[in-house]
């Protein structure tokens, strides 16, 4: 895996086979970031990547010049792995929390992100829900965005929902 631009482009990164994730394709991710490039900017934003995986996007994020990135997975080894891989970066910014990511959002109440990008298990019965648990608890700031990687079968039916853009099987969806 790599980091595709800014200020850590072209950092190999090799994530151990313990850490149970779906990364996200170097395609997508490319798609992704030059969206919210476009539309939000990525520098000095407060971002928040929940079910962080390998940390592939909290990477990004940061070398793309985010202000400070939260980084919320609920496995031992990705957590573990994404601390040692922003030390090795000499990133600094971050924080990376240990916790099932519905209990974490409920209980951070009006923490305030321009950018929380979700990229939970595709077979989680609860991604639904995800729009409105973010929202409902103040979760974005003003103009802030909310993007979810999901199947590209689920169709989101919330108020929020702006547009979504599908990269074969998977599908972001981005809320405001």
């Amino acid at each position: 895996m790599r980091i595709i631009g800014g200020q850590f482009k072209g950092f190999r990164f090799n994530p151990p086979d313990k850490i149970p994730a779906r990364p996200t394709t170097d395609r997508s991710k490319e798609s992704l970031i030059n969206i919210l490039l476009s539309s939000l900017g990525l520098e000095n934003k407060n971002c928040l990547d929940l079910f962080s995986g390998t940390g592939n996007i909290a990477f990004e994020l940061a070398s793309q010049g985010a202000s400070y990135v939260t980084a919320v997975d609920v496995n031992f080894h990705s957590v573990s792995f994404i601390k040692q891989t922003f030390q090795t970066l000499g990133y600094k910014d971050f924080k990376v929390i240990k916790s099932d990511v519905f209990k974490w959002l409920a209980q951070n109440k009006n923490l305030q992100f321009d950018l929380i990008f979700a990229d939970p298990p595709y077979d989680n019965q609860s991604i639904a829900e995800l729009p409105k648990l973010i929202f409902d608890n103040n979760l974005i700031s003003r103009g802030g965005i909310l993007v979810i990687e999901h199947r590209s079968v689920l169709n989101f039916q919330d108020e929020h929902l702006k547009f979504h853009r599908d990269y074969g099987q998977s599908r972001f969806s981005f809320f405001s």
